[in-house]
């Protein structure tokens, strides 16, 4: 990654340390999924590392170890998959780098390989539904969590008294997202600094009680390899799930270094996915991981078993927080004329409603949809892929005003408001992913051919990438000098990565 003087006017720092009015600690923030002015940019790539930890220090990657247990793996290839899985957290970091270049968020930034009306289909429109279905999930597992820790502690709910449960479960997971960036910023290291003592306890009881003799029965060749390739696509379906590394890079000054923004974000997302995924897996040589929440009372002393309630309940809401931010985004970018507050406030109402019908009124379909959202990788898989891609392919410049403008004949119109390399790449590899998935609901006809094996979280990033190189050098929007953006938001020069 290569790098150039900054040539901004009055620029003399990359952490300008007042943070403008727009985005304060405990107000809410103004900006949605506009442009950020060079004016208003501040801060320093160092606080994505929280950001990004406060969202994945959480049970789902302990519940993800111990599903490698379940599978039937060895312990080692169980650790080693965790590693391996969680290494696309560099793609988020590479996708984080364009926020600061555009000053936008990534679905914004997204019009740019999509198309202005493409974008509303292939960034918007799968984003919002998506992230709708995450939101739901995590308000109904922390409401569950809550509910049982209530219990714990001999509270009996009156008749209603779950639904005051998942209400206030559902305001805790909304508002500090309604407050957006400085809030987030400003909570992150709080909320990882708690969970993780949470989880170096839990690591003391699972080491304690791990049978390091563990064996599984061997399985032929073409079996084993099946079930390595669907543990892969396991653990790769939670970093391929985030698209939006440039939503909370955006505030930050163009001319910051580029290889801290990728780095920060990416180990913020890897450190604790890797650390609590391992876990998990060391936990399921000793438990059955098929409900830890049950379980895990057989290695912890009673006094835990409140503590490890509550961080469910904690983990699921903070997971929540980046989800409903980029959600609101997402929601925003199908309806501009209402506020990004707005956007989150409703899309968190639907979720909490929704998470209620699952829960209370018809519970055999939270299985269901926690199953449906394995199928999320063969969307976002695509979609970060062509995302990277084009960050290559433009050497990282966008204009962010240029975004903004979604008029008729605009920078990022092209043909019919759709950019057909990026559409046309994205429903290949996204069709060839769906096909090659091997979910709990649905096994793909190329995964049954082969066995079982799940390809969709390598066929999918690689098609997607390989065709939208191939269709853009075919059609190289740029080709044309007078539509070249400029080097960097607000004509700065810019740091532009090799």
């Amino acid at each position: 990654m290569s790098t150039q003087t900054p040539a901004r006017t009055g620029a003399t720092a990359p952490d300008r340390a007042a943070a403008p009015p727009s985005d304060r600690v405990g107000h809410v923030e103004t900006h949605g999924i506009d442009h950020i002015p060079a004016a208003e940019r501040h801060g320093r790539p160092s606080s994505l590392f929280w950001v990004w930890m406060s969202a994945n220090v959480g049970y789902l990657y302990f519940v993800v170890g111990g599903v490698l247990m379940l599978l039937g793996l060895p312990l080692w290839e169980a650790l080693a998959i965790t590693v391996v899985g969680n290494l696309w957290w560099a793609l988020v970091g590479w996708l984080a780098v364009s926020g600061p270049a555009a000053g936008s968020p990534s679905v914004a930034i997204m019009r740019a390989m999509f198309g202005i009306r493409g974008n509303k289909v292939f960034g918007a429109g799968l984003g919002v539904l998506i992230g709708i279905f995450y939101e739901i999930i995590n308000v109904a597992f922390a409401t569950l969590a809550a509910i049982a820790l209530l219990g714990h502690f001999g509270v009996t709910l009156p008749p209603g008294g779950e639904w005051v449960v998942l209400a206030v479960v559902g305001v805790l997971s909304f508002v500090i997202g309604v407050y957006g960036h400085a809030t987030i910023l400003a909570l992150a290291p709080w909320f990882s600094a708690a969970l993780a003592v949470v989880f170096v306890v839990l690591a003391v009881f699972v080491f304690g009680a791990a049978d390091w003799s563990y064996q599984v029965e061997t399985l032929p060749v073409a079996e084993h390899w099946a079930l390595v390739m669907l543990g892969f696509a396991i653990v790769a379906s939670s970093p391929l799930s985030w698209g939006t590394g440039a939503d909370y890079a955006r505030y930050l000054p163009a001319e910051v270094s580029k290889r801290a923004v990728a780095w920060y974000t990416a180990l913020g997302g890897f450190v604790p996915a890797v650390l609590i995924g391992g876990l998990g897996a060391i936990a399921g040589t000793a438990i059955d991981m098929t409900d830890p929440q049950l379980t895990i009372g057989e290695i912890v002393p009673a006094w835990f078993t409140p503590v490890f309630l509550g961080m469910i309940v904690l983990s699921s809401i903070t997971n929540n927080v980046l989800v409903a931010y980029s959600t609101g985004f997402y929601a925003q970018a199908l309806a501009a004329r209402i506020s990004r507050a707005a956007t989150t406030i409703a899309t968190g109402v639907v979720a909490t409603a929704v998470a209620g019908w699952v829960l209370f009124l018809t519970p055999s379909f939270l299985d269901a949809l926690s199953s449906s959202l394995e199928l999320s990788v063969t969307v976002f898989g695509p979609l970060v892929a062509i995302y990277a891609t084009d960050i290559v392919l433009r050497r990282n410049r966008y204009d962010g005003r240029a975004l903004d403008d979604t008029r008729p004949g605009s920078p990022f119109w092209y043909r019919g408001g759709v950019f057909w390399a990026g559409a046309i790449a994205m429903l290949v590899a996204m069709t060839v992913a769906v096909l090659s998935a091997n979910t709990t609901l649905y096994v793909g006809p190329i995964s049954d051919a082969l066995g079982g094996a799940d390809l969709s979280a390598v066929v999918g990033p690689v098609l997607g990438a390989g065709l939208y190189t191939l269709l853009w050098m075919t059609t190289d929007p740029y080709r044309d000098p007078a539509k070249r953006p400029a080097a960097a938001s607000d004509t700065e020069t810019m740091e532009v990565p090799a």
